[in-house]
């Protein structure tokens, strides 16, 4: 395993949309291997293969219950609102508030292919709509209601940190 350097704004990687996972093999396990590691040195809540280069619809996310390999995720359900505060680890040191579901269902395949679903709401719901947005080429600014002045927030704890 090894950390991958998370792509900032301004490079356009971001703004692409990415293409479908094919191959599961041990190309595929090592990115993901390698991502899980990369978010968890960066106290982030999710992270998204175009975040580390790869134009792959890849998604991780680990909102502390351990991480949740999602390969070519596809939200088939949404229900309600929710304003949330953002923040994204390729973006540092800026958040936002923006609208999301406040529920989602999510069909993805896992590191072997096989197919799942997760939903979930609240702070899952946000999490997951940031992520795929990722494999879109749109970032939480593009949606952002407003952005936040640093002042406004409250010194940091293990779960303000970026999706």
């Amino acid at each position: 395993m090894a950390l991958r350097q998370i792509v900032k704004e301004g490079d356009s990687i971001l703004r692409k949309k990415c293409r479908p996972v094919t191959e599961y093999n041990q190309k595929l396990w090592d990115l993901l291997d390698d991502m899980k590691e990369t978010l968890k040195d960066s106290r982030g809540l999710g992270l998204a293969a175009p975040q580390v280069g790869i134009l792959k619809r890849i998604v991780i996310i680990d909102m502390g219950d351990g991480p949740i390999e999602m390969i070519n995720p596809e939200i088939v359900e949404r229900k309600g609102e929710q304003e949330c505060m953002e923040g994204c680890l390729s973006i540092p040191g800026q958040w936002g508030i923006l609208n999301r579901p406040e529920y989602v269902r999510v069909r993805y395949r896992d590191r072997n292919g096989d197919l799942y679903e997760i939903e979930g709401e609240g702070l899952f719901a946000s999490c997951a709509s940031h992520e795929t947005d990722h494999l879109e080429g749109v970032l939480y600014i593009d949606k952002v209601i407003r952005m936040v002045d640093p002042s406004e927030l409250e010194p940091a704890d293990d779960e303000a940190d970026g999706k």
